[in-house]
């Protein structure tokens, strides 16, 4: 059975977050879609816990251990979800600061689902404005369809709107062909009736 190690990257400083509570629900319905055909290992990295290791640091050689650590999951996943919530127009700076330290050219060809929360509708471009020219850089390959979600979407941090949901599947379906490239390589026929 293939592997699919994915990192979900929250860029909330709160907790509990609606942030956090959409990445762990994007993990839940790529689980439920791949059905057992894949074996999903999940990392989460919430910068709501592990951000103090990152923000002190001006250079990678002076982070921690544990920080460390994350990023070399981040540069070696198969697939990164990453997700932030809108702050002043953008993602927050920690976010940003965290992919500072990710390695040029070490998430090239990588899969992104691209991921974001707001108060209202009115901040959904943010997946278009802020997140893709990022990851552009990178040379990562960003799923077509992003996942916004605004407040309205969630009760006690929770996702309750179904038509989150389907978005969210919209969203996995659409990246499956660019994820199973990644995933099975040698024989991608053997799992396409499957997933």
């Amino acid at each position: 059975m293939p592997i699919l190690n994915v990192v979900a990257v929250s860029g909330s400083l709160h907790a509990p977050s609606k942030t956090t509570a959409l990445v762990h629900e994007i993990v839940r319905v790529l689980e439920r879609t791949l059905d057992g055909a894949v074996e999903v290992r999940t990392r989460f990295v919430e910068l709501s816990v592990s951000g103090p290791a990152f923000a002190g640091a001006l250079r990678r050689d002076q982070l921690s251990l544990e920080a460390e650590e994350e990023l070399r999951a981040i540069e070696a996943a198969d697939l990164l979800i990453v997700a932030s919530p809108v702050y002043r127009a953008s993602f927050t700076g920690l976010f940003k600061h965290l992919f500072d330290f990710v390695g040029q050219y070490s998430l090239i060809d990588k899969p992104v689902l691209l991921a974001a929360t707001g108060g209202s509708d009115r901040h959904a471009l943010i997946i278009e404005h802020q997140f893709r020219p990022l990851f552009s850089f990178f040379q990562a390959l960003t799923l077509p369809i992003g996942v916004y979600a605004k407040d309205a979407d969630f009760t006690d941090y929770v996702v309750t709107n179904p038509a989150l949901d389907e978005r969210i599947e919209q969203a996995i379906n659409r990246g499956l062909p660019i994820i199973r490239t990644i995933v099975a390589p040698e024989d991608v026929s053997a799992y396409v009736g499957t997933w």
